[in-house]
């Protein structure tokens, strides 16, 4: 008799995770990925592609926008995770890449399977997105970068930036993860 053996043949380009474990950039879903490997990737990853006045990592940021919503904390924490495998890419480059925009829908959905996320918090968490991306610029770029947000009627969000390193910030971002789970 002729044995059938099962072998899973990854389907996609994959990363290596600091875990150890592989990322497959086309199949998220089987990817066996943690909240360390997104606390890992989204500390070291600066906001703006660089372009500010010190590192600011995408964790810290994230942080932020959890303080700001009053519900959908974890959401609002994990709302820029599938950067942690995709890279932090710039909004006016993401519109020039549609074929970017399905990967990165893919792992979104992937992230909000694995830690049962509510779909329906993306209206809250953008407009915190927005309120903190108006006070990031104010407190990070050169002076009116943050011109939109009086125009478009976003009022700034309550935050300090503390250019946390990105041990400090993988670590803030994790100690909030477990906060959040706990209650």
């Amino acid at each position: 008799m002729n044995a059938q053996v099962a072998i899973k043949i990854k389907s996609g380009p994959s990363i290596m995770l600091a875990s150890g474990s592989w990322f497959d950039l086309l199949d998220p879903w089987s990817s066996e990925f943690t909240i360390n490997d997104i606390a890992q990737g989204l500390s070291n990853i600066c906001r703006y592609a660089g372009q500010c006045k010190s590192f600011y990592s995408v964790a810290e940021h994230s942080i932020h926008v959890a303080d700001t919503v009053d519900a959908y904390k974890l959401e609002a924490l994990l709302h820029d995770a599938a950067e942690a495998f995709l890279g932090d890419i710039t909004r006016p480059l993401k519109q020039l890449l549609p074929q970017y925009k399905e990967i990165e829908a893919s792992v979104e959905d992937a992230i909000l399977q694995r830690f049962g996320l509510d779909a329906k918090a993306k209206a809250t968490v953008k407009a915190a997105d927005l309120r903190v991306l108006a006070a990031e610029q104010a407190q990070l770029m050169p002076a009116g970068t943050d011109f939109w947000a009086n125009s478009s009627g976003v009022e700034s969000a309550a935050i300090q930036v503390e250019f946390l390193s990105p041990i400090t910030a993988r670590d803030r971002f994790l100690s909030r993860f477990a906060e959040l789970r706990a209650g």
